[in-house]
């Protein structure tokens, strides 16, 4: 029996990518790549341990400042934004992490937007990122609606979601592993948000920068 992906070394792990034994060179030069692997994968899991994928000469939207405070004072708007992030990343066939990176700064340029008075959606030309961005705006919309409901009056400013979109913003660039189909941010994101479709129980990291 030979690998199922290079058909040449023999297979040493099965593997629910390719739903086949493959070797263990092919594991981890074809993870992520070729392969859409599963989240729960045990494999997948370790490498997480041991990745760093390539990280940005400078970091973005370096005008807004998002600080600890700013963080704990919206514990439960950054909470679920998360939660509505891994929704929409689990709900969208084919959606890794470079399509929520997408969505993500088409979100930031939208609320900086608002900051000027206008309401304009910069929604993605990536058709898979933009249906990332239509359910975190779906979702944001029902979570002022309920919040009005409860209180009489909405406290979500438009200011406090552009700074937590960017603190995501920067966490996904700081998680991302740089391969064409990985999903190491929607990983964390399902972690801190409960149990996902692919999820075992096991830990990830949490929805922290280093």
């Amino acid at each position: 029996m030979a690998c199922a992906i290079c058909q040449a070394r023999r297979p040493k792990r099965l593997c629910p990518g390719v739903r086949g034994e493959i070797c263990s060179v092919c594991c981890g030069t074809e993870r992520e790549v070729t392969v859409s692997c599963p989240l729960d994968c045990a494999y997948l899991r370790d490498a997480r341990k041991h990745e760093k994928g390539p990280q940005p000469e400078t970091v973005p939207n370096q005008d807004i400042h998002v600080t600890e405070q700013t963080l704990a004072q919206n514990q439960d708007l950054l909470a679920f934004l998360g939660e509505a992030l891994a929704a929409a990343a689990l709900e969208t066939p084919g959606a890794v992490d470079f399509d929520v990176r997408d969505a993500l700064e088409a979100l930031i340029r939208t609320y900086r937007t608002r900051q000027s008075g206008l309401y304009y959606d910069s929604l993605p030309e990536n058709a898979v990122a933009a249906a990332v961005y239509r359910h975190v705006e779906e979702a944001l919309e029902r979570f002022r609606k309920e919040e009005t409901a409860r209180l009489g009056v909405t406290r979500t400013r438009d200011a406090d979601v552009l700074g937590l979109f960017v603190f995501l913003h920067r966490l996904e660039l700081n998680r991302n592993n740089g391969r064409r189909r990985g999903r190491a941010f929607i990983g964390v994101l399902c972690a801190v948000s409960g149990p996902d479709p692919d999820d075992n129980g096991h830990e990830e990291s949490p929805l922290l920068l280093p």
